[in-house]
């Protein structure tokens, strides 16, 4: 897949940043906050909901996928139902090839796989066990 990264992630980013590495004085930026405004200034401009990772600087790109890294990485909440035959996990939400080929996709598919499932907002991790999902993901973080 050649997914885009979405505005939101841009986002995202940008406050990571923000927090990481405040304004010395309000009004300067550090350069990873600096190249993703970059970024997301060109896609408010064009009305555009994502951006290609190649169609961003190295330096937007490496802030970005430094704040990927900061995200937990798959969205299981170790009830699989593919396992069982379903085309959709109703642990996660991920569809039966996202969950086969998780390990083999690249950061701007796995982000467009969390926001799509997060926008569904009908997977257990949601619902039955939101508290399980996020236990699990500062587990993940810990680990880090």
């Amino acid at each position: 897949m050649a997914t885009g990264i979405h505005i939101t992630d841009i986002e995202a980013a940008i406050n990571y940043w923000r927090a990481r590495m405040p304004s010395p004085d309000g009004f300067s930026l550090c350069a990873p906050t600096r190249a993703l405004a970059t970024v997301y200034a060109l896609m408010v401009y064009e009305h555009r909901q994502d951006v290609a990772p190649n169609a961003m600087s190295d330096t937007a790109m490496d802030a970005w996928l430094q704040w990927y890294e900061s995200t937990p990485d798959t969205p299981c909440i170790a009830i699989c139902s593919t396992s069982q035959g379903d085309e959709l996990c109703k642990g996660c939400g991920r569809t039966f090839h996202e969950v086969q080929h998780w390990i083999a996709m690249g950061p701007a598919d796995k982000r467009a796989t969390w926001r799509r499932i997060t926008l569904e907002a009908t997977a257990w991790r949601f619902t039955t066990y939101t508290e399980r999902a996020a236990e699990g993901a500062a587990d993940a973080l810990l680990k880090k």
